[in-house]
């Protein structure tokens, strides 16, 4: 890292549409490795409320909160989760991530996120996805066959909504809408409403084309395999008539920063290896993720924000010379890690990382 990359910034605030940090959790229900001990339902709730405050009181842009509906994750509603904590921060934006938008209704929730955005003084977002997991459907009485078609119905009825307080509405997968009124409106003109991709061309084409954000996962692997997804989802949005200015792009992906990049690898590779095996699919012969396998992942070129400092904000410019992104978003808190060392992450992201990426991104092309 050259010299002056580790020259103090000026603070975020300072700076007029600066890049954007956020940090985001699922809420797995895992076993620490080293400890054998479990956080319950309650207390990985607690800990997420905290968390979240910490990195609003750190100067951190957004905060997420994903959902699943399965016993070993503790949040199945977003906007829930999220209302709890806008009582408790003041300024971080809040949003899901994601929302399952297949097996939920557009309506209820345009409804939920609009007063989360009444609660929080207009600080509410929705990244909407297809969802990484299945067990909504049976759960919710879709069929999995239909799986396209109910995010392409409902991710466009979810986005008129903001355009309009009375609707009228037909389609396949819902009762429909004769003028029906949609209440209540949120603080903010229209809620922001972002499109989750994970590796699909056709989900960036379609984020472009509904000219919306586009969050785009990057867990592992070279960040140059994914340029083509960034590059499909601007081309079909300014194609279909948006201002390049408005197509979005935010990187998400699991992460811990610490001091030195060994002392984060050392604490990060129990805890990342236990997530992997429960959650991730683990080894093809179910075998535990080794650790030469995981220093591949976590190396300087792939995209595991694992590592010192320095090494966070390597990553994060040479991701933002590929895509051009406005937003990096990490997952701190996964397979059991203590809380301690996710609020240390959070607290290195904010006051190391997040200060020198703006600061070099705002100098002169």
């Amino acid at each position: 890292m050259k010299e002056e990359i580790q020259q103090e910034a000026p603070p975020a605030k300072e700076q007029a549409g600066a890049f954007e940090f956020g940090i985001y959790t699922l809420g797995d229900i895992s076993s620490d490795p080293l400890t054998g001990q479990t956080l319950s339902a309650r207390d990985r709730m607690k800990e997420i409320v905290a968390a979240a405050k910490l990195a609003d009181e750190a100067g951190i842009d957004v905060f997420g909160v994903g959902e699943h509906h399965r016993l070993d994750f503790a949040v199945t509603s977003p906007p829930v989760v999220l209302a709890a904590i806008a009582q408790a921060t003041k300024k971080i934006r809040l949003t899901s991530a994601t929302t399952v938008l297949g097996t939920s209704d557009p309506v209820r929730v345009f409804e939920d996120f609009s007063t989360l955005d009444l609660l929080s003084d207009g600080r509410a977002e929705i990244i909407a996805g297809r969802g990484a997991y299945v067990e909504s459907f049976p759960l919710f009485g879709y069929e999995l066959a239909d799986y396209k078609e109910l995010f392409y119905e409902k991710i466009n009825l979810l986005l008129k909504l903001n355009d309009s307080d009375r609707m009228t509405w037909n389609g396949r997968f819902r009762t429909a809408l004769q003028n029906a009124e949609i209440a209540p409106r949120p603080l903010q003109p229209g809620l922001p409403v972002w499109v989750g991709v994970g590796g699909t061309p056709q989900s960036a084409e379609l984020a472009g084309k509904l000219g919306v954000g586009m969050a785009l996962a990057i867990l592992g692997g070279d960040p140059a395999h994914f340029k083509p997804l960034v590059d499909v989802y601007r081309e079909a949005g300014i194609r279909a008539g948006h201002h390049k200015e408005d197509l979005k792009v935010a990187i998400t992906s699991h992460g811990y920063i610490a001091e030195s990049t060994q002392q984060a690898k050392d604490e990060y590779y129990p805890y990342y290896a236990s997530y992997v095996a429960q959650f991730m699919g683990g080894n093809a012969r179910g075998e535990k993720l080794a650790r030469g396998q995981f220093e591949q992942l976590a190396n300087p070129v792939n995209a595991l924000a694992v590592g010192s400092p320095d090494l966070i904000i390597e990553k994060i410019l040479a991701q933002h010379e590929l895509f051009g992104h406005s937003r990096f978003m990490a997952q701190f808190d996964i397979g059991g890690i203590p809380f301690s060392k996710v609020a240390a992450s959070i607290e290195l992201l904010a006051t190391k990382v997040a200060p020198v990426v703006r600061r070099e991104l705002s100098k002169p092309s």
